[in-house]
C-alpha cells in the first residue's frame, strides 16, 4: 500500500502547489489589468490570461457561490489559496504517518 500511496500524495502535494500558484499570477494579472499596467490585448498576455481564467474560474465560481457578497471585494481567491494550503498539510502528515 505505502508503494502506491507515498508517491500519489507526492504527486498530489506538487500538483496543488502549481495550483496554488496558478491562482496567484491569476489574481496578480487581473490587478495589472485592472490598472492598466498590463494590456490583455497583448496576444501573449491573452493567452495567459485564458489559461489560467479556465483553469482557476471554476474553483473560484464555486466558492463565490457559498460566500456572501462582501461589496466589492472579492475574497474567494483568498478562500482558495487557504483551502490548497490545508489540503496540502493534510497529505503532508499522511505522508508522515505512513513512513
Amino acid at each position: 500500500m505505502d508503494i502506491i500511496l507515498m508517491p500519489l500524495l507526492s504527486v498530489i502535494i506538487i500538483a496543488l502547489n502549481l495550483y496554488w500558484w496558478a491562482v496567484m499570477i491569476y489574481v496578480i494579472m487581473e490587478w495589472l489589468e485592472h490598472f492598466n499596467i498590463i494590456n490583455r490585448y497583448n496576444q501573449a498576455i491573452y493567452n495567459i490570461h485564458t489559461f489560467l481564467f479556465r483553469i482557476v474560474e471554476p474553483a473560484l465560481v464555486q466558492i463565490r457561490r457559498v460566500l456572501p457578497t462582501m461589496g466589492s471585494m472579492d475574497i474567494s481567491p483568498i478562500i482558495l489559496l487557504l483551502l490548497i494550503v490545508f489540503v496540502q498539510g493534510v497529505a503532508a502528515k499522511l505522508m508522515l504517518k505512513f513512513i
